[in-house]
């Protein structure tokens, strides 16, 4: 049975951490992005489905390949992130479910229905993207989660066999399968640039106990 976070690891995770738009000049390591995806990986998914698939962006040129894609208030935020997270969905994970849910058939709850398959892919995709940010928290990075791009463009350059060599279409993105939800800025956020936080419903205005 778990115990209470500190008041400190409470404050990191939600009541102290900020959305940051503009970044200190820190670079984030592969490590620590490989040490996020297995924190994230560990939230719970319908059958274990986990449809989350990301791509780090973090060079120069891969900026380059998304900046067309950006809205423009979020071109300058982005292109001076240390890294973008391009928070993405297989639509085919059932596939992977004989491996990920071996003690039920649950591929054929899926593989016949393609209106369930979706949902299923983009709630859980979305509940993952949720855990990430809360795992970047975790390890001290700052995020900038957003909307504000053409989707269809994402996916078209860093999902398809156009946008990425045959070996990247093969390994990540069979079929072109893979479907972006949001992306989400990462780094070490300038907490001089921060403005007043927004607020927040209360409990009893949105809540209830039954």
């Amino acid at each position: 049975m778990g115990e209470f976070l500190s008041d400190t690891a409470l404050k990191q995770l939600f009541s102290e951490a900020r959305t940051h738009s503009h970044w200190l000049d820190r670079p984030v390591s592969d490590e620590i992005l490989q040490r996020l995806y297995d924190l994230t990986k560990m939230g719970p998914t319908s059958a274990n489905c986990c449809p989350l698939r990301i791509v780090f962006v973090k060079t120069k040129e891969g900026k380059e390949r998304l900046r067309p894609a950006l809205n423009e208030g979020n071109v300058d935020k982005t292109m001076s992130a240390p890294v973008t997270a391009i928070i993405a969905h297989d639509m085919k994970f059932f596939e992977y479910l004989p491996k990920l849910f071996p003690h039920a058939p649950a591929r054929d709850w899926y593989v016949d229905n393609s209106e369930l398959a979706a949902t299923t892919a983009f709630r859980n995709g979305s509940l993952q993207g949720g855990y990430f940010i809360l795992a970047a928290r975790a390890l001290g990075l700052d995020c900038g989660p957003m909307s504000g791009f053409d989707n269809a463009m994402v996916d078209h350059e860093f999902f398809s066999e156009q946008g990425n060599t045959p070996a990247f279409q093969q390994e990540h993105c069979p079929d072109s399968h893979i479907k972006s939800n949001f992306l989400c800025n990462l780094g070490y956020g300038d907490p001089k640039m921060l403005h007043p936080r927004g607020p927040r419903f209360a409990f009893d205005e949105v809540c209830k106990i039954l």
